[in-house]
């Protein structure tokens, strides 16, 4: 009798056993899945899908493989491999301008109806800029895990003690930055620098330069754009307010590190926390790497604004810099043109269109899981992600960048500086154009480069940039182009 009570307890446990890992077999509905993720080198970006990459497959029994590439050869590397029909990849971590080179080829899986369905995504919750910037021609293409445009970063604690003003304009920015040049700005005896903005080639020198001849060419609201004329295509180069970017640009040169023209944003991050640098300019990677207490020197001791402006814009009709009123400048605040530019942004999960049912399913699965507040919303609040807001509730809500070491008044001036970006009538949009890479990583990056190497002037600059970018639309399109450009800005 107790041998039989014995055996069937043993068969008891063993279906419960069985039961069970059918039951957590049916929780985890990727088992057996493993997708293969394509993304910048990182650190930052990469991070996260990284650190979380093992909680996910606890959690779905996806295996999920991060693969990296610097940031120069991500757009190639692919296009290369969709294109090819290699598709190695599963899902793509990149910029989501790139969609309008993927998208009508085919190439990305559309997302609309699942981001529909996903309400753990909470897509309400992201901002109306960050879900139309994913989107082309109505269908969603890409996740948002990250928010991009620019700021300005001050030592507040230097300002104050000098008596200087935050700068409203960019010279305003010039003659802080000249006047702190050369001062001690962290204890340790050395001289210090007035600005620090990264200027080697490849590292993004196509966006700084835009941020500074923003305000002085789109003064009209978002649909005016600052890159082509909408009436012909021409290139917005060629002109007193892309020069006098240029000049301002290149003399921020004169009041930072002796090697500037080497120096990439990561060289410029470190540069400014360790308390090097009176100012900077960079996306919103500041406000979390300055709480770092390992890496640090400046805790509570950083000021964020909306980029500079100008009091002067560019009449389009005759090229020339005139002074801002009502007509000229109907966005102004105190006389000062802001035009505050979104440029990359944010990083964004694509899909590929060619790969099996099951792997997309696993791939969106995993940026939907990466993007949703309850890992988003801490990932934002830690410098090393490179994550920067895109969610309200990551605007309203400071007690998650409090709990991660950033002060109630620190907090509250980040993330008010963010508003003031985002709620900008005047805000200036990425270009989002077929060959967008080739107009601005290549071509404006190179001719960029050359102009603060000493080797072209600003006409010789103007007149090169113009010459190369109407041959990229010539080779695309003219008309083409145009109605994309148009499109894009939601211009009539």
């Amino acid at each position: 009798m107790i041998k039989v009570r014995w055996i069937a307890t043993l068969v008891v446990v063993v279906l419960l056993s069985v039961i069970a890992a059918q039951a957590e077999a049916q929780t985890k509905p990727f088992e057996g899945v493993e997708i293969n993720i394509l993304t910048f080198v990182g650190p930052q970006v990469a991070e996260p899908l990284q650190r979380r990459g093992p909680d996910f497959t606890a959690l779905t029994g996806a295996k999920v493989n991060v693969v990296t590439v610097p940031n120069s050869e991500l757009y190639q590397k692919a296009l290369t491999d969709m294109a090819t029909g290699t598709n190695s990849f599963d899902g793509f971590l990149f910029a989501p301008s790139w969609i309008v080179d993927f998208a009508p080829a085919g190439y990305l899986e559309p997302l609309t109806e699942r981001v529909k369905a996903d309400a753990a995504l909470e897509w309400d919750d992201i901002a109306p800029f960050f879900q139309d910037f994913n989107s082309y021609q109505g269908e969603i293409y890409s996740i948002p895990l990250d928010g991009d445009f620019h700021m300005v970063y001050y030592r507040s604690d230097i300002l104050a003690q000098e008596g200087l003003e935050p700068p409203k304009t960019w010279d305003d920015y010039l003659n802080v930055a000249k006047t702190l040049n050369g001062k001690d700005l962290n204890g340790d005896g050395e001289a210090d620098y007035g600005s620090c903005i990264a200027k080697a080639k490849a590292q993004q020198s196509y966006w700084w330069i835009t941020s500074i001849a923003a305000p002085f060419i789109q003064s009209q609201g978002t649909s005016q754009g600052v890159f082509f004329n909408t009436a012909d295509m021409e290139p917005l180069f060629n002109n007193a307010a892309f020069k006098r970017a240029l000049e301002i640009y290149k003399e921020t040169t004169q009041y930072g590190p002796p090697d500037e023209l080497n120096l990439g944003v990561g060289d410029t991050r470190g540069l400014f926390t360790s308390g090097r640098c009176a100012l900077t300019m960079d996306w919103g990677d500041i406000g979390t790497l300055a709480i770092d207490p390992a890496t640090s020197k400046v805790q509570d001791k950083v000021g964020s604004i909306i980029t500079p402006g100008s009091t002067e814009v560019l009449d389009w009709a005759t090229g020339e810099l005139v002074a801002c009123d009502e007509k000229t400048c109907p966005y102004a605040i105190d006389g000062v043109n802001h035009a505050p530019f979104a440029s990359f942004g944010g990083w964004a999960g694509a899909v590929n269109a060619a790969v099996d049912a099951k792997k997309k399913d696993a791939a969106y699965a995993f940026f939907s899981y990466m993007a949703q507040p309850a890992q988003a919303n801490e990932d934002v609040t830690i410098g090393k992600t490179g994550y920067n807001p895109y969610r309200f509730s990551q605007l309203y809500n400071r007690i998650p960048w409090i709990k991660n070491g950033m002060s109630p008044k620190a907090s509250l001036n980040y993330l008010l500086a963010i508003e003031d970006s985002l709620d900008s009538p005047n805000m200036v949009l990425d270009l989002r154009i077929p060959k967008n890479h080739d107009y601005q990583q290549v071509k404006l990056d190179e001719v960029i480069a050359q102009y603060l190497a000493g080797e072209l002037d600003e006409d010789q600059a103007a007149q090169t940039l113009t010459d190369a970018w109407n041959e990229i639309t010539d080779e695309a399109g003219r008309d083409e182009q145009l109605a994309a450009y148009k499109a894009t800005l939601g211009a009539q």
